[in-house]
């Protein structure tokens, strides 16, 4: 069955505030984890935007990390 024109879909990427939300973060902190490398962004002109696979990676690393190392590598924020 074809998909109509109304249903939507997953953005392709998402914005820093959309990312911030769903990661339940502010957007300073996730910048700040864009600037420690923790999650990376994809530069469109001056805008950047999140690839929601990243994201998920991201969620993956820190479950298991263990978080005295992510303190002792200040990595707390």
């Amino acid at each position: 069955m074809p998909a109509s024109s109304c249903e939507r879909t997953a953005p392709m990427l998402l914005d820093a505030r959309e990312v911030a939300a769903a990661l339940r973060i502010s957007e300073r902190t996730l910048f700040r984890l864009v600037k420690a490398g923790a999650i990376r962004p994809v530069h469109i002109g001056r805008a950047l935007r999140f690839d929601p696979r990243d994201l998920r990676l991201f969620i993956e690393r820190q479950k298991s990390e263990s978080p005295a190392l992510a303190v002792a590598e200040g990595g707390a924020l």
